[in-house]
């Protein structure tokens, strides 16, 4: 029998409108706006567009229905940059700076912003741009915390407004046909999700809690320091951390295993229809420096999801966050090169995905159709708060460096205080959940 056609859509959630606590400054009231038309530009602007966030302004500004008007950095430079790439593109010189994001969210005319700054702002910065009546795509890690992923959840909900997590490829051909695979019963039970959350060399597991010591304080005029940390605890400057070392340091970073398991996780979760929840119990496995760890993992109906890194069974050559579906009757394993493997039983239905550097185009798409249509995009605030609290429910686990049961519905770990503390993280004053 031919294997059926699974389309974009197909796997699209919706959301309904629900009141709930969310991550608030105490100086802020929210706002709402309408629904964009849906034969008029979207406005867009940006927030923290560094390297990363570059790539996905460059994306952005291939689309002829959006217009991007306005950039926020803390960083002088970055505002600079991203305006001159941006007035390049459109060739004019209209494209706004600011160094406040409040009076960028201010604005009436901007329908949209892309958040790409680091992690500690993912989600106060998100939630403020929904109060602000505000769609977003945001960089992922979405958030630093357990409480950071339910308050994120709650505020989309409550405030109806899209968001767009940078979980690309959930819009990559590759994993569409894996994904496809799962779903169309061609693995037979699945068994078994294999999320590469590796290596170790390039980010531990566990980031250090220590600081880097203190140099001069550049002016405000050049990078705005107190912005900069936000809802972090305060450390003293070190440009460093402004050059991208903040990935290791706890204060700043929600965990090595967060960092692609923010992506392979929820590849895994989207793989196996289990967007809604997260697994029972969290094993973990090996140091934290110096060789290959893991954590295992098993859902209330017994599906095993496997967090690895380099020390897995991976294949050669299919790059970056990898991941493995298992099934008693046939497997499938496929990463960033786009190339898939499949159990010899399955070879025949293999078929050309399309480059996975399109990943990221089909993700903005997808983020911009829902703008003006109102649905919700494939890596909406909901799925990405189970994938992520799944990833965060591991770092715990591994900080305990024990085996941990979990309950999804009460929120909680049972019977175990010192794990149940690290569910959420303090936040640093305006900032409060």
């Amino acid at each position: 029998m031919p294997m059926r056609s699974v389309s974009r859509r197909r796997f699209l959630q919706s959301t309904a409108l629900t009141a709930a606590p969310v991550i608030v400054p105490s100086s802020v009231l929210g706002r709402r706006a309408g629904a964009v038309p849906p034969s008029d530009q979207i406005v867009t602007a940006g927030i923290g567009i560094g390297a990363r966030g570059e790539s996905d302004l460059r994306a952005l500004l291939s689309y002829r229905e959006t217009r991007f008007v306005a950039v926020c950095d803390v960083r002088n430079s970055r505002r600079e940059e991203v305006k001159s790439m941006v007035d390049q593109r459109y060739g004019n010189r209209d494209c706004a700076m600011y160094e406040d994001q409040f009076e960028l969210l201010a604005r009436d005319d901007i329908d949209a912003v892309l958040i790409a700054t680091g992690d500690r702002w993912h989600t106060p910065l998100s939630i403020l741009a929904a109060q602000h009546g505000k769609d977003v795509y945001c960089e992922k890690p979405c958030s630093m915390s357990m409480a950071e992923s339910w308050a994120l959840r709650d505020a989309f909900r409550r405030y109806g407004r899209i968001y767009q997590a940078g979980c690309q490829r959930r819009n990559a051909g590759n994993l569409e046909f894996a994904v496809e695979l799962v779903r169309t019963g061609r693995l037979g039970k699945l068994h078994t999700v294999v999320a590469n959350v590796g290596p170790w060399q390039n980010w531990s597991p566990l980031p250090s809690h220590d600081w880097l010591p203190a140099e001069p304080e550049p002016p405000k005029s050049v990078i705005d320091w107190d912005r900069w940390v936000g809802p972090a605890p305060w450390r003293p400057y070190n440009s460093e951390y402004v050059r991208g070392g903040w990935r290791n340091w706890y204060d700043f970073h929600g965990g090595g295993i967060l960092e692609w398991g923010s992506h392979t996780v929820d590849l895994c979760h989207w793989a196996a229809d289990l967007d809604d929840t997260q697994p029972v119990e969290y094993e973990p496995e090996g140091p934290n420096e110096g060789g290959p760890y893991a954590v295992h993992c098993r859902f209330a109906n017994g599906l095993k999801l496997e967090m690895l890194d380099e020390g897995w069974n991976g294949r050669l050559g299919l790059g970056s966050c990898t991941v493995r579906f298992e099934g008693d009757e046939g497997w499938v394993e496929t990463g960033d090169t786009g190339k898939i493997e499949v159990s010899e039983n399955l070879r025949s239905l293999l078929r050309p995905t399309g480059e996975t550097r399109l990943a990221l185009a089909y993700h903005m798409q997808d983020w911009l159709n829902c703008i003006k249509s109102r649905k919700q995009p494939r890596a909406n605030a909901d799925v990405v708060c189970n994938s992520h609290i799944t990833c965060h429910a591991a770092f715990i686990a591994f900080q305990r460096g024990r085996k941990l049961t979990w309950d999804p519905v009460k929120r909680e770990f049972p019977g175990d205080e010192e794990a149940n503390r690290l569910r959420s993280r303090a936040i640093r004053e305006p900032w409060r959940i």
